[in-house]
C-alpha cells in the first residue's frame, strides 16, 4: 500500500554505523537507503530516508535498535508519515526504540483487527491543540494489541 513517510536518523559519532545503511541491501527487512545529510559544512550527524510503501520500511525500528550505536544515548528517529500532523520521536530506553510522547499529540489506529496481507498500520499522529481529533475511530490510549509497523 502506499503511504509515504519521511525518517530522519539523528545520532553522535555514528558514521560507521549508519555508512551500510546508506547503500542497497536485499537481505535487510526493509528497503531503501539513507542519506547523510551535512548541512552548511563537515559536522553532521543525521540521516535521511524516504519510504513510498509501507510495507517497505517493516522492520525498520528493530533493525535500527540492533546496531551498535556508539552513543546510544543520542540516538533520535523522527518519523513523519503522509497522514500525521507533525514528526513523531523515537529514542532508546532500554535497548529499545520506543515512541516517546509529545505534548499536544495523540497516536490513533483505525478501529478494528489488522488487515491481512497488509503492512501493519503505524497508524496517525495528530496534533490536538489545532482543533478535534476527529478520525480515526479510537479506543481510548490508542489500539496497543497491534504490532509495531515499523
Amino acid at each position: 500500500m502506499s503511504r509515504i513517510a519521511e525518517v530522519i536518523v539523528l545520532a553522535q559519532d555514528a558514521d560507521e554505523v549508519m555508512r551500510p545503511l546508506t547503500r542497497p541491501d536485499r537481505t535487510r527487512t526493509w528497503v531503501g537507503c539513507f542519506s547523510e545529510m551535512r548541512p552548511g559544512g563537515d559536522w553532521g550527524f543525521g540521516w535521511g530516508a524516504e519510504f513510498e510503501h509501507m510495507s517497505w520500511r517493516s522492520g525498520l525500528l528493530k533493525h535500527l535498535e540492533s546496531l551498535p550505536w556508539p552513543r546510544p544515548e543520542t540516538v533520535q528517529v523522527l518519523i513523519h508519515d503522509e497522514e500525521d500532523d507533525c514528526f513523531g520521536l523515537w529514542m532508546i530506553h532500554g535497548g529499545r526504540l520506543r515512541e516517546v510522547p509529545l505534548p499536544h499529540t495523540r497516536r490513533a489506529w483505525w478501529s478494528g483487527p489488522p488487515q491481512e496481507g497488509y503492512a501493519p498500520d503505524p497508524g496517525i499522529l495528530s496534533r490536538t491543540d489545532c482543533g478535534p481529533v476527529d478520525w480515526p475511530e479510537e479506543i481510548e490510549g490508542g489500539d496497543r494489541s497491534r504490532p509495531p509497523a515499523w
